[in-house]
């Protein structure tokens, strides 16, 4: 899995054009769901992409980071804390939904378990870490 997915964020730095990179995104089936008319600046593949949804007419701008993942167990774990029973903290992986006709703006970053609704801006340098709604 980490071979191909490094295989295709280089292939993802060839190609210039952003909309060809969200067409190479879409013909290699690397989102759980890709609409029309869309275009990904980033040529990050995220980690767990499959955990991410995107509409139609959706413009992700430059360095918008989309985390489905959540590696604080790391620090907790390495702390000695336990959760109940003595059980040791798992990682928190969680999907990223975006609506149709959605623009998010340059170093924005979105976070796991969020649902972004249709007919939305996001503004430069934000962090979504809880649901919008529509409009």
């Amino acid at each position: 899995m980490k071979g191909k997915r490094l295989w295709q964020t280089l292939r993802m730095y060839s190609i210039l054009e952003p909309v060809k990179r969200t067409e190479y995104l879409r013909k290699n089936d690397i989102f759980a769901s890709l609409g029309e008319n869309c275009s990904i600046e980033d040529r990050i593949i995220p980690l767990y992409a499959k955990c991410i949804r995107i509409g139609n007419n959706v413009r992700l701008a430059s360095h918008v980071l989309l985390i489905t993942h959540d590696v604080s167990h790391f620090v907790l774990n390495n702390l000695g804390l336990k959760t109940g029973a003595g059980k040791r903290f798992e990682e928190k992986i969680g999907c990223i939904d975006i609506g149709d006709n959605v623009f998010v703006g340059s170093n924005s970053t979105i976070l796991y378990d969020v649902k972004i609704g249709n007919n939305v801006i996001i503004g430069a340098g934000s962090v979504v870490n809880h649901d919008v709604p529509d409009n």
